[in-house]
């Protein structure tokens, strides 16, 4: 049926107020998560972990950092199911709330040096807590932004809460800069602290925004024709396992990427190679706000051309530029740093997560699209994400620090985002609406 001018507008008008709250939940969500990684690379190894020799206390600091992946599959789920059951509005609160309250409270930990084992115990569990509001946020933020979207900008919408990432990381990352400038004595007494404590003013403001969504069309359609399903997460399961594992597949390389360049890029270009260690925050920096342009523009090309081509363009290039990557970071250069995070960043991860939100949506039906899609992405950063960045370590100091193994690493990664993109087959063209008609074999899936 079509659409008058004045409805269209408003129309229009209601998915830009929506994809902004969904933008700015996610930059708040991720500026939590990532002022984690950063610490995890800088500080906490000496704030909770000084009894330890250097590699050790960085394994150890990244092991909690690790932590935080474990239970996102647990808050994928649980905000799956929730969101499956009660809708996807109430979810985006609640996650945000979770995150935020356990980023500011790890602002206010002792640390090892004050109470003793103690400090690293509880960094653990906040980062689990963390880890599980994370794990929730991301299916409800990205799904918001589809279901509302007009079928044929669908790519578009869905890539706007992705862009939360790179204004999260952009804006964490700007704060550590700015307390990295302190003296490195009270850098590590107090400075550290200020980015986590700060966040809870914008945990505010993203509670404000996004108490006025509205629940999604898809959503409404399941309860008017009550379909809402008991155990949305055992009849994806059991309906669609191929899916899933594909899912999941498609999200290995964009995961990989980020935590290879923002959390173990950042350790080991300052710990092993000498460089100036805001020389890399500010790279990090340039490289997210870049993508502002690149994400978007990569996910309206798949609305036009089709998901699949747009994924494999970047996935193939993670994998042909793995090496590469590496040989221009160990010349410690400037100039050849910030050529390699531009483009493994703006082409292997811009291409792949930013159409990755559509596609993997695209993918299940609406009955079970929360839960499927979200475990389906959080079973991925478990190995991609939260374990990068020890696994990079590890593999650093069995090759005495010689990189290739680290490039052999994230060529592997990409490998894997290739396959799974070629296994998957195009969602484009699937209608707007809820329905569990199709079966695993067929991917005529609505969105």
């Amino acid at each position: 049926m079509s659409q008058s001018t004045d409805s269209g507008t408003t129309r229009s008008m209601s998915i830009g107020r929506i994809a902004f709250a969904s933008l700015i939940g996610t930059t708040i969500e991720w500026y939590d998560f990532f002022l984690y990684g950063t610490a995890a690379a800088l500080i906490f190894s000496h704030a909770f972990f000084p009894n330890v020799d250097p590699t050790a206390g960085t394994l150890a600091s990244f092991a909690t950092f690790a932590v935080g992946f474990i239970a996102r599959p647990i808050g994928g789920f649980l905000g799956g199911h929730f969101g499956d059951k009660i809708g996807r509005k109430a979810m985006l609160v609640a996650t945000l709330l979770i995150t935020g309250t356990t980023t500011f409270l790890v602002g206010l930990l002792p640390t090892y040096q004050q109470i003793g084992i103690a400090a690293p115990i509880l960094l653990v569990i906040l980062r689990f807590i963390q880890g599980i509001g994370v794990g929730g946020e991301w299916g409800g933020a990205v799904l918001v932004a589809v279901e509302h979207a007009p079928e044929h900008k669908r790519g578009f919408y869905g890539s706007l809460p992705q862009l939360g990432v790179a204004a999260g990381l952009s804006l964490g990352t700007v704060m550590f800069a700015i307390v990295g400038a302190l003296p490195d004595d009270d850098f590590h007494a107090w400075g550290w602290r200020i980015p986590f404590l700060l966040s809870a003013l914008l945990v505010v403001v993203g509670l404000i925004i996004r108490s006025r969504v509205e629940e999604t069309p898809v959503f409404k359609e399941m309860k008017a024709k009550k379909t809402v399903q008991r155990l949305p997460i055992v009849e994806a399961v059991r309906q669609y396992p191929g899916r899933i594992v594909q899912a999941s597949m498609i999200s290995f390389g964009a995961i990989l990427i980020f935590f290879i360049v923002t959390v173990f890029t950042l350790s080991y270009a300052t710990k092993q190679l000498g460089v100036a260690r805001n020389t890399i925050l500010i790279a990090i920096v340039v490289v997210a706000a870049a993508e502002f342009i690149a994400l978007p523009a990569w996910s309206a090309l798949s609305d036009k051309i089709g998901r699949r081509p747009v994924f494999l363009i970047g996935a193939i290039f993670t994998a042909l530029f793995a090496f590469p990557y590496f040989w221009l970071v160990d010349t410690g250069n400037t100039v050849a740093v910030f050529v390699a995070f531009l483009a493994i960043w703006l082409v292997g991860h811009a291409a792949t997560y930013g159409v990755s939100a559509a596609f993997l949506m695209e993918m299940f039906p609406g009955e079970v699209r929360y839960s499927a899609a979200s475990v389906s992405y959080q079973l991925s950063s478990i190995v991609a994400g939260g374990f990068t960045p020890m696994i990079a370590t590890t593999l650093l100091e069995w090759s005495d620090n010689e990189s290739w193994s680290v490039a052999l690493y994230l060529l592997t990664g990409g490998l894997i985002t290739v396959i799974g993109g070629l296994l998957a087959k195009e969602t484009r063209e699937g209608s707007h609406r809820a329905s569990r008609s199709d079966s695993d074999t067929t991917h005529t899936t609505t969105a």
